[in-house]
């Protein structure tokens, strides 16, 4: 499993190589069509910093080529904020004294059909916190029958399981799981994560081993810009994302940057990234992997997104809550992130269409496995 190909990485060495990169490395990655892990490196480095105008004309060309003028539309619908985890960056916190919430199926029903309103989603993103006695494989099983009727592509972000769940769970209609490493520097994983199941460095970043096993159609995976240095942690994700690729070849692959904000509890990220760094690790990332899913949430800025549309993005949510039954009512719930874009899913769509693209919203990919193609 991925642990032991980890181990091989020395975070401090990684570290180090990253930053001894020079124009020259730069130069030579940019000429290539097929990167490898050093090139990588290079388009991260601070030496690549110079040279954002022509990373944007590959990851433009790179993107036209495999996704055409399109963003793939998607939707969370977080339906439990309860959380036996102490990750002291979350505002699900088991320790935050806040209301706890874990929707009943007519509760989930209702959020449903509450989103169907809002737009033409096929794509729901299903979140939960971790608490296995409320919210584990059974409750998620009875949600996703619930969502189905509704829904053409499922997905989770929830806690790591079992193989033989997630195979469970795809025979009930899953689609996809979305996990985050947070990071892959196990020295202080354990800083940011010191008592629940999440606290176990090797069950977690296995765990995407066990999505692959299991057959999951598409693997979203990222880490969490804010804990430690990020372009160490994305060459770690690289590597993991080239190991999942050899070894579970018939999968998608998505990935995420979510960057970080100050969270209940008084936690604040100890790194920042700005707008340019961002763009840079996702022309980075576009023209390592031509193909992978490059997703931004609401997190980020409606301006910012939009530029971003034409440089590596191809999918994107919109009207989203962060907080059980938040598109039902306004529920006393804690949202689990504050939301930037805050327009409906009918302004983002105007937006996209007005810059040339065409809002997707439906998993064409998926359908056309499921029909044998």
């Amino acid at each position: 499993m991925f642990y032991d190909e980890l181990k091989k990485y020395d975070w401090n060495e990684t570290t180090a190589r990253i930053a001894a990169k020079t124009a020259a490395d730069v130069e030579r990655a940019l000429v290539r069509e097929h990167l490898d892990i050093d090139d990588f490196m290079a388009l991260i480095s601070p030496a690549a910093s110079s040279y954002l105008e022509p990373m944007a004309q590959l990851a433009h060309k790179y993107t036209l080529e495999r996704f055409g003028r399109t963003i793939s539309m998607y939707i969370p619908m977080y339906v439990s904020n309860a959380c036996t985890n102490h990750c002291v960056y979350c505002g699900f916190n088991h320790h935050n004294p806040l209301t706890r919430v874990t929707l009943s199926m007519e509760q989930v029903k209702a959020e449903c059909e509450a989103i169907r309103k809002l737009g033409p989603f096929e794509n729901l993103l299903i979140v939960s916190g971790e608490f296995p006695a409320l919210n584990g494989v059974d409750y998620l099983e009875k949600v996703l029958h619930v969502a189905r009727p509704y829904f053409n592509n499922l997905t989770i972000e929830v806690m790591p399981m079992k193989q033989r769940d997630y195979e469970r769970l795809v025979h009930s209609g899953l689609n996809g799981v979305v996990c985050f490493q947070e990071t892959y520097r196990e020295s202080t994983y354990g800083n940011y994560h010191p008592r629940g199941m999440k606290s176990i460095f090797e069950w977690r970043v296995n765990g995407f081993d066990r999505m692959g096993a299991a057959g999951v159609h598409k693997i979203g995976m990222g880490v969490l810009i804010g804990l430690e240095d990020w372009r160490t942690d994305v060459v770690m994700m690289a590597r993991h994302l080239r190991y999942l690729r050899r070894n579970y070849w018939k999968t998608r692959y998505s990935v995420n940057f979510p960057r970080m904000c100050p969270a209940e509890g008084g936690y604040s990220p100890s790194v920042v990234m700005t707008d340019r760094e961002l763009a840079q690790l996702t022309m980075a990332f576009r023209i390592f992997d031509h193909d992978v899913d490059i997703s931004y949430s609401t997190r980020e800025k409606p301006a910012f997104r939009a530029n971003m549309m034409k440089l590596g993005v191809t999918s994107m949510s919109a009207g989203s809550k962060t907080e059980p039954g938040g598109y039902v009512s306004t529920p006393e719930a804690l949202e689990q992130f504050e939301v930037s874009d805050d327009r409906t899913p009918a302004q983002v769509a105007q937006e996209i269409r007005a810059l040339g693209y065409e809002a997707v919203w439906k998993d064409w990919d998926k359908s056309f496995d499921d029909n044998g193609c």
